[in-house]
């Protein structure tokens, strides 16, 4: 799930600090919410919780997410060289040598470690001990998705979502809160949507024929599976997030659950996504987040609908 746009596939290389900022795909660290989707539902219920703990938490998985970018490139660079987008990555457009690289990447890694050490005096041994779990489980499915997972369909997809699930877990566990089914079945469902629309994406704005040499599993992916495979995914997501609408109802309700009223920017957020990547406008969903106005507009109306009703319109627990 990268960065990108047409636009970069004219560009020269970037050379210099904007080549490791490049690199360390900084703009990614956005996938970051998601450690902090927990803590935010959870004081929103009331709950005690210790941002600078759960801040440590959001640097350190962002290191790790660098780190793990880094290596990644290195080993793509071959097929990176063959994606209209891709080959300008730093190391498949020679901006950065691989020892260079590697030195980079091993940086991240330790500036993770240490976010990860400095937890233990914030949040407790036994909050920071299962983020530090999270991050280490997150590092090595990234690292098994990049030697062995990739190669397969559904698993490669599969091995994705895991990653966010794992940024989940290790947020809530930093803020010392027990993060909920429906939060996990949530997250699950939308990442793996993201990941198979990619995969459509690409086969929208590439030669069927060429997909395969950027992406080796697209040998056996195809149209069909994908796009039932995005439609699932995205009906999962919907229903999983009404189901948690629903099950919150004593919370919201005045007059009716007004938390329902954030299920209308969701799903047009969701399906304006399955149009545009369906059209070949975009090969990576999570592009449509900085390029794309209405899809922009349904994201800031959640977000400012679900805080509005969660923050004002909570009922207060007895």
């Amino acid at each position: 799930m990268d960065e990108a746009s047409a636009h970069d596939t004219q560009a020269p290389p970037r050379r210099g600090l904007r080549a490791f900022i490049k690199l360390a795909r900084l703009h990614q660290w956005g996938k970051g919410v998601f450690v902090l989707v927990g803590p935010v539902y959870g004081t929103a219920a009331g709950q005690s919780i210790e941002w600078l703990a759960v801040g440590l938490a959001f640097f350190a998985f962002g290191f790790a997410s660098s780190g793990c970018y880094v290596f990644n490139d290195i080993s793509d660079a071959e097929s990176d060289r063959h994606h209209p987008r891709k080959r300008r990555r730093p190391i498949a457009s020679g901006a950065i040598s691989v020892p260079v690289a590697r030195l980079f990447g091993a940086a991240m890694f330790l500036s993770s470690v240490a976010c990860l050490a400095a937890l233990f005096g914030v949040a407790g041994e036994g909050g920071a001990l299962w983020t530090a779990l999270a991050a280490i489980g997150y590092t090595l499915n990234v690292s098994a998705y990049t030697h062995l997972f990739k190669h397969h369909i559904i698993a490669d997809v599969v091995s994705l979502a895991i990653g966010f699930v794992l940024r989940v877990l290790g947020g809530c566990a930093a803020a010392g809160i027990e993060p909920s089914t429906w939060l996990l079945n949530c997250t699950l469902f939308v990442s793996m949507f993201l990941a198979f629309a990619k995969r459509l994406g690409e086969r929208r704005t590439m030669d069927p024929g060429e997909a395969h040499k950027a992406r080796g599993v697209q040998l056996v992916y195809t149209d069909d599976l994908l796009r039932m495979a995005v439609v699932v995914t995205g009906v999962a997501s919907l229903l999983t997030y009404a189901g948690y609408v629903q099950a919150q109802a004593q919370w919201y309700t005045h007059g009716f659950n007004l938390l329902w009223v954030t299920i209308l920017p969701a799903t047009y957020a969701l399906l304006r996504c399955i149009v545009l990547v369906e059209r070949g406008d975009y090969d990576d969903p999570t592009e449509l987040a900085t390029r794309d106005r209405a899809f922009q507009v349904a994201g800031v109306a959640f977000v400012a609908l679900t805080a509005v009703v969660v923050l004002w319109w909570r009922v207060p627990s007895t």
